[in-house]
């Protein structure tokens, strides 16, 4: 682990003016005679517009960053959320790895050695300010290699007005969300409660749900637990009086992706979902006013919630470690921490950023859900495993809340499939 005697600060992205949406920072490696050195960057976008696209805070970033480095150009690509990790996968593949990649997973990449572990890049301070939920969630056999960048948790999100007009209040327990379900349905509300199992998300959904019934899918760490009595129990209940109840809407929950979901909340014929911070915007926009409260439980408000993190990784490929790691210093800088959490509605990563938003009275709508983050478990991202099996929980689990579904059949063919799967990446 690596110590340096302090952070380069030079100016931060607040006081920089905006670039060209599209423009990519020009560079060209190392520029022979001069021993400058250019950094590779692939980062996700996640703006939902032209004019709040990612490439817009990252050429504000390294703008700040290279004024007071005038040795190290920075090259940022940015892909969408549905490119990014396959990009990232190509230039590896390929021989060509960027020197960073911010995107969803990390685990494969240092289980093949082709990672700095963290200590290795970032200043003992900076390493030290993660949130200490992120920071072991980025792991790999107790040594992390993921640095968080991002995260959420979720809350269940409720339409105030639907609400008031059956004259029902927002639910503590399951029993309570599946009457304010159905007093929803007599008001003739298109979905009482929109369970997204489709696969965009189907893992999301799955494990909010599974940690609300006191299970999850890896409750201890020798590996997975799909077929827990605890998770049996949870989906057994889903099928039979929400699903089976006709409480969750037109659409099969199998076929219901969480966009859909989302789009459908902001139009306001939703009652109730599981959402993270970009559904308070989206609802905003359309006018629809809603509350927030922490995800009912079997026996009252859930005590654990989904946390979601993705990832800021370094490749040894090109050897730029010292550079690396005096760049993600900047990155992590809490005035740029905040910068990027508060423009696309995000936690912060940091305790120092945490601790400015749990205070600032602008950041006030996002504290809910940062109240969440110390009592949050993320998905297994440290176990290779994990990209398998999480494609396999988006493609079976809808059939376990089908008409003629197993939850117990569903879920037992899932921890077969993670057993295998677990065994295969060693």
């Amino acid at each position: 682990m690596r110590l340096r005697a302090g952070k380069s600060t030079a100016g931060t992205i607040a006081a920089m003016s905006a670039l060209g949406m599209t423009a990519v920072l020009a560079g060209c490696g190392v520029t022979g005679d001069s021993g400058d050195v250019t950094l590779k960057l692939v980062a996700a976008d996640y703006g939902d517009s032209g004019a709040n696209s990612s490439q817009k805070y990252w050429d504000k970033l390294v703008q700040a960053y290279e004024a007071d480095h005038p040795g190290v150009t920075v090259d940022v690509a940015v892909y969408s959320w549905n490119d990014v990790d396959a990009k990232v996968k190509q230039l590896v593949k390929a021989g060509d790895a960027p020197d960073m990649a911010q995107i969803g997973a990390y685990s494969d990449y240092a289980a093949a050695d082709l990672l700095y572990k963290a200590g290795d890049v970032l200043s003992i301070p900076v390493q030290a300010d993660f949130v200490s939920q992120l920071a072991d969630a980025g792991e790999v056999r107790g040594v992390q290699y993921g640095m968080p960048f991002a995260s959420s948790t979720r809350l269940l999100f409720y339409n105030k007005t639907l609400f008031a007009k059956a004259g029902i209040t927002p639910p503590t327990t399951w029993a309570e969300l599946a009457e304010d379900a159905e007093a929803l349905k007599e008001e003739g509300v298109k979905y009482p409660y929109a369970l997204p199992l489709g696969p965009e998300e189907a893992q999301a959904e799955t494990l909010q749900w599974l940690l609300s019934g006191g299970g999850g899918y890896t409750p201890s760490a020798t590996g997975y637990n799909f077929d827990s009595t605890e998770n049996v129990e949870t989906f057994t209940w889903l099928k039979d009086k929400l699903v089976g109840g006709g409480l969750t809407g037109p659409v099969a929950p199998g076929k219901l992706n969480r966009a859909a979901a989302f789009s459908a909340f902001a139009a306001g014929q939703v009652g109730m979902l599981n959402g993270h911070p970009s559904l308070m915007k989206m609802a905003e926009k359309k006018g629809v006013q809603f509350g927030m409260v922490a995800m009912p439980g079997a026996d009252g408000p859930s005590r654990t919630s989904l946390g979601v993190a993705d990832w800021m990784t370094a490749f040894k490929q090109n050897g730029h470690a010292e550079q690396i790691g005096d760049f993600l210093d900047f990155v992590y800088d809490e005035e740029n921490v905040l910068a990027f959490s508060r423009e696309y509605d995000l936690l912060p990563v940091t305790n120092s950023a945490s601790q400015t938003m749990s205070t600032t009275p602008e950041d006030a709508d996002l504290r809910p859900f940062l109240e969440m983050l110390p009592v949050s478990e993320s998905y297994p991202v440290g176990r290779t495993s994990w990209a398998t099996v999480s494609a396999d929980i988006k493609r079976r689990i809808g059939l376990a809340v089908a008409a003629n579904g197993s939850p117990a059949g569903v879920l037992s063919e899932l921890q077969t499939a993670a057993t295998t799967a677990d065994s295969s990446a060693g």
